[in-house]
C-alpha cells in the first residue's frame, strides 16, 4: 500500500482514536465539510436522529492529515472501518491532499466521502433545521451538541473558519 495517510475533517481531527507517526494541517480539494449526514448511531438514534459531518461534493476542505506507521496500518484501517462504516453512509476513497506544513508535499490520503445515494444523506439543511435535529439528539458517542461544539472549538484552535458550523454553534449555545 505504501504510506497510509488519513484525512480528518471533523471528530477525527480532535479524537483520531488510532496511533499516528505524523500529524499535519492539510487541504483536500473537490469536497467540503458539511453537516449532511443523519446520525442514527454515534450522535442520535432512529427515533431522534442527529447530524454528523461528511465530505460532500464541491469546494475545498481544510483539516488534518495523519501518517500512520506501517506497523499500525492494519489496526488503523480496521478501527476506522468499524468507526466510520457503521451504516455504510461513507465511501472509503483515497484522494490527494496537500500538506500545509510548508513542505509543499502532496500525499494520497484515506478519506470518508458521504454517499449521496444513502438514505442517511441529509443534504444541505438550513441552520434552523440543523438546530432542531442537533439540540435534542444523543447517541452511543454522546450528545450531538457536544460533537458540534467540540468540532467548532478544534477548528478554531487550528485556525480553520467554518462559517456554517460557527453559526450553528451560536444557535446551540443560545438559551
Amino acid at each position: 500500500m505504501g504510506e497510509l495517510w488519513v484525512f480528518g475533517y471533523g471528530s477525527l481531527m480532535w479524537r483520531p482514536g488510532f496511533a499516528f507517526a505524523e500529524r499535519t494541517p492539510a487541504a483536500l480539494i473537490g469536497v467540503h465539510r458539511s453537516l449532511c449526514v443523519y446520525s442514527f448511531h454515534h450522535r442520535g438514534t432512529l427515533e431522534q436522529p442527529g447530524l454528523v459531518l461528511g465530505l460532500d461534493e464541491g469546494g475545498a476542505c481544510r483539516g488534518v492529515a495523519f501518517r500512520v506507521d506501517p506497523a499500525h496500518e492494519d489496526a488503523t484501517l480496521a478501527y476506522l472501518r468499524d468507526r466510520e462504516q457503521v451504516t455504510d453512509v461513507y465511501l472509503e476513497a483515497f484522494r490527494p491532499v496537500s500538506l500545509l506544513d510548508g513542505s509543499g508535499r502532496e500525499r494520497s490520503a484515506l478519506c470518508y466521502l458521504v454517499d449521496r445515494r444513502h438514505p442517511q444523506y441529509a443534504g444541505r439543511l438550513s441552520t434552523e433545521a440543523q438546530t432542531r435535529l442537533v439540540r435534542p439528539a444523543v447517541g452511543r458517542s454522546g450528545a450531538n451538541v457536544d460533537y458540534v461544539l467540540n468540532t467548532v472549538r478544534h477548528l478554531e484552535e487550528a485556525g480553520i473558519r467554518d462559517a456554517e458550523l460557527m453559526a450553528l454553534a451560536v444557535r446551540l449555545t443560545e438559551t
